[in-house]
């Protein structure tokens, strides 16, 4: 497309991306899409989360889908409708009040996404350019076989089918775009439907107002009941995110995104559509806690098949469908988002993570005490149990997948998943797994304990690391245990800043240069605060940390606290998985009834 298909002031609109804060999500389980502050759908992939885009410019890929208020005079707002992912853009231009209602149909098709997207005249009548690009493949798929059928488009990208209806006054431009203008009057309402499929599209078109009738009735049915607190909201919220982002039946995805920068030039920018096991462990410990088991059931099915499938050569994380992930692979062609070369795969597939055992432990032993635990669980409870009795004296990569090593908390991490598991197991079985718990312990006491009483990073590292307060919270040694408090102190004084959390010092540079805060390990702070009786501390963590996102609420995993900005993929499902957690535990946010 040529700069002279946008009117004035509206080029950089589509072709630059915005800051990360400024995307709202848009996920049906199967696969998410982002939408910018000028309402251009920037990323989608399809049909499935991992797939290639059909929408790439966040990455300078050339696909997009653009509903825009044709007057580029205009400030940018919106909010998500209650207890769901169906997001409002609103416009206020100096002509009136636009907004455009956006969602995945809900619940997704495998094969087929469903784009909603229903633009309304607030006050007066309004006027909004549409612009329909889809091209598969990173944007390298032109559109090809556009043809118009009655009061709908038809056309191919690649391997993909797609049919767009209420697009009647669009025209087709000499690059296979569709553009046009649409006018929609005052008070009135104006529906397109995007469909995208791997297969010819041979049904009658669906009517938009059944489709936004499933939509809101399966997000009503889908979201837990919480009353009372100051963050119910974002906590209803925090699960839709986790709900969208998971497949049923199946693994949830890590964030919908790839290649954007945790630090912009710093090479470390990771492709993160994929299910890591320690996630679905975090979004489980939150769904159990709220009384809401499908999430639950989720992952421990995620997690139970991938356990009895592979045993030993259990991989840190797969696709939702529990295949392999594929190795890194850089996309030269792209100019990628600003900051870093654009990328997919990762190659954590073929590390040893050892703390990933422990969570695998945790989240099938907190099933069991919920009465959510299959046959299937039952018995990859046991042999997770077997493989960390085999391998937990083995260097791993952590929980910050570095290089291997004698990481102190994997080893923790462990004990606590043995001593959970240990609760729900019969006596003899109960028995071993404590015995291996407390030697696990003592070797983490002899090897990963400092001189001044608490733990350390390593067997050979004596810093302080951010994820030590996490297996006191899960329980690996009491929660008064002074190590447990000399830990918590030691991190909150070395690794504090401007009440944010870092990970660890990885060098001698202040905090913030190397990378930004761990919003994780926040929530973390929040949470060993409170099992340390510190109630006031819990909540100041909590509150500043849940203040980290943009207008649209979603969370990434870092947060630059000099620039106030977000950093990396978008949304972070595990930051939502504890913020979740911690909202109901500090009673922030109140199940409607008793878990269990």
């Amino acid at each position: 497309m040529g700069r002279d298909d946008h009117p004035p002031g509206a080029q950089t609109a589509t072709h630059a991306p915005s800051v990360l804060r400024e995307y709202a999500l848009l996920a049906d389980g199967r696969r998410g899409a982002l939408v910018g502050p000028d309402g251009n759908i920037s990323w989608l992939c399809a049909p499935g989360w991992a797939d290639p885009p059909v929408f790439s410019r966040l990455l300078g890929g050339r696909g997009d889908y653009l509903v825009t208020p044709a007057n580029p005079r205009f400030v940018w707002g919106g909010h998500y409708e209650p207890a769901s992912l169906v997001w409002l853009s609103r416009w206020v231009t100096t002509d009136g009040i636009i907004e455009s209602r956006e969602a995945l149909c809900y619940p997704g098709e495998q094969r087929r996404v469903v784009l909603l997207r229903q633009i309304r005249a607030v006050d007066r009548d309004a006027v909004v350019r549409v612009r329909l690009d889809p091209r598969a493949d990173f944007g390298r798929e032109p559109v090809r076989d556009a043809r118009r059928e009655g009061s709908h488009w038809l056309a191919r990208s690649g391997n993909l089918y797609l049919r767009h209806s209420g697009g009647e006054g669009l025209r087709p431009t000499g690059d296979g775009a569709l553009c046009g203008e649409l006018t929609v009057p005052a008070g009135g309402r104006h529906d397109l439907v995007l469909e995208i499929a791997d297969r010819p599209i041979e049904d009658e078109p669906p009517q938009p107002s059944e489709l936004w009738r499933t939509t809101e009735h399966t997000w009503r049915q889908a979201l837990p009941p919480l009353a009372g607190g100051p963050a119910q909201r974002d906590a209803v919220f925090a699960y839709a995110v986790l709900r969208g982002l998971t497949r049923p039946g199946g693994g949830m995805v890590a964030a919908a995104t790839t290649a954007l920068p945790e630090r912009a030039l710093a090479g470390r920018n990771f492709d993160y559509r994929y299910a890591w096991l320690r996630d679905q462990s975090f979004a489980g410990h939150a769904a159990a806690r709220i009384g809401r088991y499908d999430l639950l059931d989720d992952a421990v099915a995620f997690l139970s098949a991938r356990v009895l499938a592979d045993g030993d050569r259990l991989a840190p994380a797969y696709t939702v469908d529990g295949g392999p992930m594929p190795p890194p692979h850089g996309l030269e062609f792209l100019a990628g988002y600003p900051g870093a070369p654009p990328r997919t795969g990762n190659w954590v597939s073929g590390q040893f993570q050892l703390d990933s055992l422990g969570e695998v432990l945790l989240l099938l032993a907190t099933a069991g005490r919920h009465d959510r635990l299959t046959d299937d669980g039952w018995r990859a409870l046991d042999s997770t149990a077997r493989i960390v009795a085999e391998c937990w004296r083995q260097p791993d990569s952590g929980i910050w997948e570095l290089s291997a090593r004698q990481w102190t908390h994997s080893k923790l991490t462990c004990v606590a998943g043995l001593r959970s598991a240990a609760g729900i197991a019969p006596r003899g079985l109960a028995g071993r797994w404590v015995a291996l718990a407390d030697a696990i312990l003592a070797g983490a006491a002899a090897h990963g304990l400092h001189p001044s009483g608490r733990w350390q990073r390593a067997y050979d590292d004596g810093r302080v690391d951010a994820a030590l307060l996490f297996p006191a919270i899960r329980g690996a040694v009491p929660a008064d245990d002074p190590r447990t408090e000399a830990t918590r102190r030691a991190v909150l004084a070395e690794l504090e800043c401007d009440g944010y959390l870092y990970r660890f010092r990885p060098d001698r540079r202040p905090l913030g240069d190397a990378e930004g805060a761990f919003l994780l390990c926040g929530f973390g702070a929040a949470l060993a605060a409170w099992q340390a009786g510190d109630v006031a501390e819990a909540q100041r963590w909590f509150e500043r940390n849940r203040a980290a996102c943009g207008p649209p609420g979603l969370f990434t995993e870092e947060y630059d606290v000099q620039q106030r900005q977000l950093r990396a993929n978008l949304p972070q499902a595990f930051v939502h998985a504890l913020m979740l957690e911690t909202a109901v535990t500090l009673g922030q946010a109140t199940p409607c009834r008793p878990p269990g």
